[in-house]
């Protein structure tokens, strides 16, 4: 079962416009504003399935679900390729929201039940942290056909269309996954069971304790690295246009694949270092002699970089903010792990998928108030002429992670 897991999050990363997807809306003549509203229509979407959707999966069938999930992403992903206007892209996010909603929390339940059934729980954080890298590789193999893509073709379009074809494969992979994994489903009966097993759920993670507060800080963290991690396009056209510019003529090569040589190797290495950091994780966790202290640190480690990457924006270091974006990266797939492996460990078994997607919906809260603002911010700046007018999304990151910082040591204490 394990490969089957790695397998599904190889397959589930072959999104090869992930590293151009701003760059592909900002092709289309959208504003970040603009941009902004898209994802927080993906996240209205996500909040208002996410919920439901994991009660579903506990009684209904979390293959079926995961099946269901890929199929919406499909469906959009051929919207994106054909759509030039925000209100033609708008549906793409809200089936690309029904596919997040329907997979995220789902897949992790299922893992956890494997584990349990195997008799390892004490593996949460090495197992998911391995899957998780596998889902990183992924995307860096992505990167680079993606990239391939782009330099071949010149057009952002071809990207959706040539991600068909792994999730066609990822469906085939869901029909080998074993019926134990549904836990039983002898519930199966009316809407009626589905809305006290969500109750009962969202009235557990409304109890003060450590439940609540771990959400509460995926609700930062999360929030923060689905709002700000997309910024590095634009900064890397930026610098592509700087630093890339003298190597061919606008005649010879268009922007897009000029961008592509810089995005595609950039991606490629964070990829690369997601994997290694989601893989040792559970090291990172074992160093700070538990997982909630390991949290700890790594709020403290993430506001220094937010820190160096608002100074290197200010003052033009593209460098030094590519860097910092690309350790940003790298102690987010350090968090992942240890938060799953934390909320798991506080989680009722029986109603884990949908705590996992109560958790989906309360960092989707976060960004869906985030994204719009961080994009009027930056459009803002950019009208008075800043020389590099992406500095507001590291403040915001700097301000969120500073909070965070003290509110875990308070909450450990």
């Amino acid at each position: 079962m394990l490969l089957r897991f790695c397998l599904y999050g190889f397959l589930k990363n072959q999104q090869y416009f992930e590293p151009f997807l701003v760059l592909a809306f900002l092709d289309r003549g959208l504003n970040f504003f603009q941009i902004g509203i898209l994802v927080a229509v993906r996240e209205v979407t996500i909040n208002a399935m996410e919920i439901p959707s994991g009660a579903l999966a506990d009684i209904y069938g979390r293959r079926r679900s995961m099946m269901f999930s890929f199929v919406a992403y499909m469906v959009s992903f051929g919207i994106f390729a054909l759509a030039d206007t925000l209100w033609l892209l708008a549906p793409a996010m809200v089936l690309y929201g029904i596919g997040d909603a329907f997979r995220t929390g789902t897949h992790k339940a299922m893992i956890f039940t494997w584990l349990r059934i195997e008799g390892r729980e004490s593996e949460r954080t090495k197992v998911y942290g391995t899957t998780r890298s596998w889902s990183k590789l992924g995307s860096a193999l992505s990167t680079i056909i993606g990239a391939g893509i782009v330099v071949a073709g010149g057009d952002y379009r071809w990207l959706f269309w040539a991600s068909f074809a792994p999730y066609t494969i990822g469906l085939i992979n869901f029909m080998a996954y074993p019926s134990q994994l549904e836990l039983d489903k002898s519930s199966k009966n009316s809407s009626r069971s589905i809305w006290r097993h969500m109750w009962r759920t969202v009235k557990d993670i409304s109890r003060p304790g450590k439940l609540r507060g771990i959400v509460i800080e995926s609700m930062g963290f999360e929030g923060t690295f689905k709002v700000t991690k997309d910024y590095l396009q634009p900064l890397l056209q930026s610098a592509a246009a700087i630093w890339l510019v003298g190597l061919w003529s606008e005649a010879s090569m268009s922007e897009a694949r000029r961008t592509a040589l810089l995005v595609g190797p950039v991606y490629l290495g964070i990829f690369l270092l997601s994997a290694f950091a989601s893989k040792r994780s559970h090291a990172v966790a074992r160093w700070a002699k538990g997982e909630d202290r390991a949290a700890t640190r790594l709020w403290l480690m993430t506001t220094v970089v937010f820190a160096l990457m608002l100074g290197a924006l200010w003052f033009g270091l593209n460098a030094l903010a590519i860097i910092s974006f690309v350790a940003f990266f790298g102690l987010q797939n350090i968090w992942r792990p240890i938060l799953i492996a934390r909320l798991d460990r506080e989680s009722d078994p029986a109603r884990s998928a949908t705590v996992l997607s109560v958790e989906n919906q309360a960092k989707s809260m976060a960004t869906m108030i985030l994204a719009p603002a961080v994009g009027w911010a930056v459009d803002s700046v950019s009208v008075h002429g800043t020389a590099n007018a992406l500095w507001p999304v590291a403040l915001v990151g700097l301000l969120v992670m500073g909070f965070f910082s003290i509110y875990s040591r308070k909450s450990a204490s």
